[in-house]
């Protein structure tokens, strides 16, 4: 046990691929900055076109991501959402609503901005995330 944080817990953030290549003492500031909920199956998580700061990251479930009411994808262990909000401040740009029961951490904009500072490989994390999605999104808009 590191600072009070099982060694389990920490090995279990470092199996998240968005947390892969954080530092231990990184990968403890997020857990005590997180926030983990457990949410039911069918909750909507975020929607699109509201504002709203938050990253999630998913511990264990699925979840299913609507964009302008067309099922765009699905979403689960190590997948994370609300990255374009939490960068840019700008409305949801998709409704995230859990398809099992789940387990999410939930990280505010502060406290990201302090987790970025100190480990700016999440940075890079979250664009390649985003700039993957965006392809995609392209894609499927050309079909």
């Amino acid at each position: 046990m590191a600072r009070g944080i099982p060694s389990d817990v920490v090995r279990h953030f470092q199996s998240i691929p968005l947390f892969s290549s954080v530092s231990k003492q990184g990968i403890r500031q997020i857990i005590a900055a997180g926030t983990e909920i457990d949410v039911s199956a069918g909750k909507e998580l975020v929607r699109e076109g509201e504002i709203g700061r938050h990253l999630y990251v998913i511990v264990w479930g699925t979840a299913t991501v609507w964009k302008n009411g067309r099922r765009a994808s699905e979403l689960g262990p190590g997948d994370f959402f609300g990255e374009l909000a939490f960068l840019d401040g700008a409305p949801r740009t998709a409704t995230v609503i859990a398809r099992s029961d789940m387990r999410v951490i939930v990280l505010g904009p502060r406290e990201m901005d302090v987790i970025i500072d100190r480990e700016p490989v999440i940075a890079k994390r979250l664009l390649e995330v985003m700039a993957k999605r965006v392809r995609q999104n392209e894609r499927s808009l050309q079909l």
